[in-house]
């Protein structure tokens, strides 16, 4: 027999469109001989639908498609995950459908509680197994959670099928691969079934789905693996109840995967939501030029326009690498200067609030200011234009307020907002090895805003390869000032770090949305109240 996988990138509320990859994915899979058809997990209305799913004309659309699409389907079974409203409840469903009718339907049982995706809040859970036989072979059906967080014990928890198909919605992150064969090999192993996951690919918002949909045997073997971050019809063979093993491609490496799920992550957000292009301050740094360069690999050259607006702090090799950048990669490029502005703002300033030059001096207000000078302009033009403004600054900068609120981070989509500035640099050397796009003096030079005299960040903040460990650690590990104290950081600087992170919650609540590459991110997964007296958190002697 064969099988394919439809690994589609689907968009949440297109439901026409989503129908309509199906059916050519249906139709390609059977012009190459398959007799079924694996979609992703909620492929019809897209994932995650969120508050869409509250809304009973769009679940009853979700239903008139589902069932025009089964009219089209003839001569090979298809599994279509969608909503499903039945005795009054709502299900995440999957159904299988041949030659225009619904054999089978199954319910997801062990719902998600991720703060991405709060399953319990929209769907009710099923209760039972289904399996269908074709050619012979018995097929269980599992959605997403049944499977990852190995809920189910058993193979008779599964209905004891030959094979299961498990439809996923299934996000990326950092090492999120290793895990999936990592639970893919424990279940199978356990439960003696072989195993074909079908991935959702694309961006949707924050998230990025990287497809990487693959097959394991019953020996717990990984014998087919499908493209990351790519769309593909996957076929499979079985022979004696299992998939027959492939060549498998070399593994990708992290950094790859990174980078390619940023760029996906841009394509998909632009595309999918109707802007014409993008524009970006270009400062000559490391942040801007790593986001040009995505910008560029996922829309194209024509789609990215840039902008450079120097002051009298900006040095003059900024505004060469800047223009060194724009030449080799050919985006459309703008210099406009903003110390004239910059000078009316403070003769204004001095002449209505009585605050002279030396005073503003002595505070940030004039660093913000031409920040939110910049911001500004990136605006107008994004007002005239139609064109996104993608913010250029990094997680490490977010996550300790080094960042100007209406200035550095006005704009639509914050490409770097989950990527530290220790992964910026190991993405710009990465970059560069596929091919030249980026000077070398961008990544050798120390790191500057450029907003007062002879700045660089460290004048501020603790070396990036500090800060960032540090972040690591509190962040996404979950670890207590104690804890990260005791990997021999300075108590100081920890306090520091930790203090900062908290009293800039208000700035990372007004940031705009960005690509989630790690477990958390500072997106959905961070949820610390902005309004707190709670104090124990900066204790080294309390965990959190």
């Amino acid at each position: 027999m064969r099988i394919a996988i439809a690994q589609i990138n689907c968009t949440v509320g297109d439901i026409s469109g989503n129908a309509a990859k199906i059916l050519a994915a249906t139709k390609q899979a059977k012009q190459a001989g398959a007799e079924l058809v694996a979609t992703p997990e909620l492929a019809l209305c897209g994932y995650p639908p969120a508050d869409l799913l509250l809304r009973e004309a769009f679940c009853r659309a979700c239903q008139q498609a589902l069932m025009e699409l089964a009219g089209a389907i003839h001569g090979i079974t298809v599994i279509v995950g969608h909503p499903h409203f039945q005795d009054g409840k709502l299900y995440n469903a999957a159904t299988v459908i041949r030659d225009g009718e619904i054999l089978h339907r199954y319910h997801k049982r062990i719902l998600s509680a991720s703060p991405f995706f709060n399953e319990h809040y929209y769907f009710d859970s099923g209760t039972a197994p289904c399996i269908f036989e074709l050619g012979g072979i018995t097929f269980g059906i599992a959605v997403c959670a049944d499977f990852w967080l190995e809920g189910l014990p058993d193979a008779a928890a599964y209905g004891n099928p030959d094979i299961l198909l498990v439809l996923s919605a299934s996000a990326f992150h950092i090492g999120k691969q290793v895990s999936r064969y990592q639970i893919s090999h424990r279940i199978v192993t356990r439960t003696g079934i072989p195993v074909i996951h079908v991935n959702l690919v694309g961006g949707q918002d924050e998230l990025v789905f990287d497809g990487a949909s693959f097959t394991m045997n019953r020996q717990g073997e990984l014998t087919q693996q499908a493209a990351e971050f790519a769309e593909t019809i996957e076929l499979i063979e079985i022979h004696d109840k299992q998939p027959v093993k492939t060549n498998l491609p070399a593994a990708q490496s992290a950094i790859a995967s990174v980078y390619q799920a940023l760029c996906l992550g841009v394509k998909d957000y632009v595309r999918k939501n109707g802007f014409p292009g993008i524009i970006l301050g270009l400062s000559g740094g490391i942040d801007s030029a790593l986001t040009l360069a995505i910008a560029v690999d996922a829309l194209g050259a024509d789609s990215v326009t840039t902008v450079m607006m120097p002051s009298q702090y900006t040095a003059d090799i900024s505004r060469e690498d800047a223009s060194e950048m724009v030449n080799l990669l050919g985006a459309k490029h703008y210099e406009c200067g903003i110390q004239s502005l910059f000078d009316h703002y403070l003769t204004t300033i001095e002449s209505a609030f009585g605050i002279s030059p030396d005073a503003a001096a002595s505070t940030t207000m004039p660093e913000n200011l031409q920040a939110r000078i910049r911001g500004t302009l990136l605006m107008a033009l994004s007002n005239q234009t139609g064109a996104l403004v993608l913010t250029t600054g990094n997680k490490s900068e977010l996550a300790v307020g080094y960042c100007t609120l209406y200035g550095d981070m006005a704009g639509g989509f914050a490409v770097l907002k989950d990527v530290s500035k220790t992964l910026v640099y190991r993405l710009c050397e990465y970059r560069n090895r596929i091919q030249r796009v980026i000077p070398e003096r961008i990544i050798q030079r120390a790191p500057s805003a450029e907003l007062r005299a002879d700045q660089t960040d460290q004048d501020s903040l603790p070396p990036y390869e500090i800060l960032d460990a540090i972040i690591e650690a509190y962040v996404e590990k979950n670890c207590s000032p104690a804890e990260i104290i005791a990997l021999q950081y300075d108590e100081t600087t920890v306090m520091k770090v930790i203090s900062l992170i908290h009293k800039n919650e208000y700035k990372r609540r007004q940031s705009p949305p960005g690509i989630r590459i790690t477990r958390y991110d500072f997106g959905t997964a961070w949820r610390y109240p902005v309004t707190s007296g709670y104090r124990n958190l900066l204790s080294p002697a309390n965990a959190r």
